[in-house]
């Protein structure tokens, strides 16, 4: 690695140059922190050993200046008065590790081997999302929509505060997507993003996942597990379809919410949290607090910023450019030369409703792209329900299979309800049931 060593005692700085060499390393010197701030303008640097008690300046004072000269930068804090506090500061300042002095070779070799796996780790997640953005389309925020376009800018603004946002709107509308944004605005973007899928599971279940769990809490429990909140530390949570949490949960997030505070299921110890909350609904959560199914305490703990993303038919000047805009990626992902739409196909893609929004408009676009025989995606490579009334196929009675009348009454009845809990009451199951099948079929 390239390291810097900052230290105002020159016997110091040679010795652990010395020490440093030896191991491979090559080696740069700073007396100060003006010193130390010139190098990294000259030179990248992979770490820097950083000594707290420069000759009139403090290392922690210097510490934050050093990595905003050089993001990415590891920074070893090294001192001959280390307390539980200062190691502490170091810490929360930015430096990755501490080292009391006087240290051994060997001390010294932990450390850097520590930093080597951590660096290595933020490569493969970068090499991880350079490979997600060959797998989903990049997120376009690009709008012509004055309603979208009002709402992105109240978004980005609540960015970079640490307010709970609270993202109401039809399934598809992009909500996830948002959440995201958000988090990528913040001053967590380097934390993670982490969700959760409030319908997905039991309340019990869901409790875990949220909170974590102590060994034997419940059957099953054979070791303890850490659950979404501590691994979301010092990044972002996002509760998907948080109007599905279950009754017993509420309180529980509400204290999250509260005191940054929980415990573990089958466990007294109270532990803090250092996480953004975010959160995601297609209900109408003032008519769950009315109905009494969801506590109206939280509501209002959620909804320091509500923001209602406008469904895709509500935006129709959008529809060309998002459906352009899959086309190519779909295009690139397959490898096939497709380049456009045909007048009647695109004609069809703005004349369609889109009830599953932006999420139905890709799959549609990704279908096409696949079916293309040409440059030009055709009608017939669309969807049969953009080109009019469905197709005979898929009447009941007919020569098709159970699973996809299922699959288009479930689609019916959810583009003509106004949420998912009053579509899961048609059906006739249970919303967790429903918010699985939707998942499944993509809509």
């Amino acid at each position: 690695m390239e390291i810097l060593v900052v230290d105002d005692e020159v016997s110091l700085r040679r010795t652990l140059r010395t020490t440093l060499e030896s191991m491979g390393h090559a080696v740069a010197e700073a007396a100060s922190g003006e010193q130390a701030l010139r190098q990294l303008q000259k030179q990248r640097f992979d770490l820097a050993v950083l000594d707290l008690r420069l000759d009139r300046e403090a290392g922690l004072d210097l510490l934050p200046k050093l990595l905003h000269a050089s993001p990415g930068l590891g920074v070893i804090v090294a001192t001959a008065f280390a307390t539980i506090g200062a190691a502490v500061e170091a810490m929360r300042r930015g430096a990755f590790d501490f080292l009391p002095k006087p240290f051994t070779p060997d001390d010294l070799r932990v450390v850097l081997q520590r930093w080597l796996q951590v660096r290595s780790l933020r490569s493969e997640v970068a090499d991880l999302r350079e490979q997600v953005r060959g797998v989903f389309p990049e997120t376009d925020l690009q709008t012509e929509d004055p309603e979208l376009r009002a709402l992105l800018e109240v978004a980005f603004r609540a960015a970079s505060s640490e307010a709970t946002v609270l993202l109401c709107g039809e399934s598809g509308t992009g909500k996830g997507v948002l959440a995201r944004e958000i988090h990528a605005r913040s001053s967590r973007a380097a934390g993670p993003f982490i969700t959760v899928h409030c319908p997905s599971l039991s309340g019990e279940l869901l409790e875990s996942e949220l909170f974590g769990h102590a060994r034997g809490a419940f059957t099953g429990a054979v070791q303890e597990t850490e659950g979404k909140v501590a691994i979301a530390e010092g990044g972002t949570l996002f509760l998907d379809e948080i109007g599905d949490l279950p009754p017993a949960v509420q309180p529980k997030l509400l204290r999250l919410l509260q005191e940054r505070a929980f415990e573990r299921v089958g466990e007294t110890r109270t532990r803090q949290a250092d996480v953004r909350i975010l959160a995601a609904t297609n209900r109408d959560l003032k008519a769950e607090v009315a109905g009494g199914r969801f506590r109206e305490d939280l509501y209002y703990r959620l909804n320091v910023i509500e923001l209602t993303l406008p469904p895709l038919r509500r935006r129709p000047r959008d529809i060309k450019a998002l459906a352009e805009h899959l086309l190519r990626f779909f295009a690139r992902q397959t490898g096939k030369s497709v380049t456009g739409f045909t007048p009647e196909a695109l004609a069809a893609v703005q004349r369609f409703a889109w009830p599953g929004n932006v999420r139905e408009l890709r799959n549609a676009v990704e279908r096409g792209v696949i079916l293309a025989r040409g440059s030009e995606v055709g009608l017939a490579d669309l969807p049969s329900q953009l080109a009019g009334p469905p197709s005979p196929s898929v009447e009941v009675g007919g020569a098709v299979s159970l699973e996809v009348i299922e699959a288009e009454h479930i689609r019916r009845v959810l583009s003509s309800s106004p949420s998912l809990e009053e579509a899961a009451q048609t059906l006739g199951i249970d919303p967790s049931t429903l918010y699985r099948k939707r998942k499944k079929l993509g809509y």
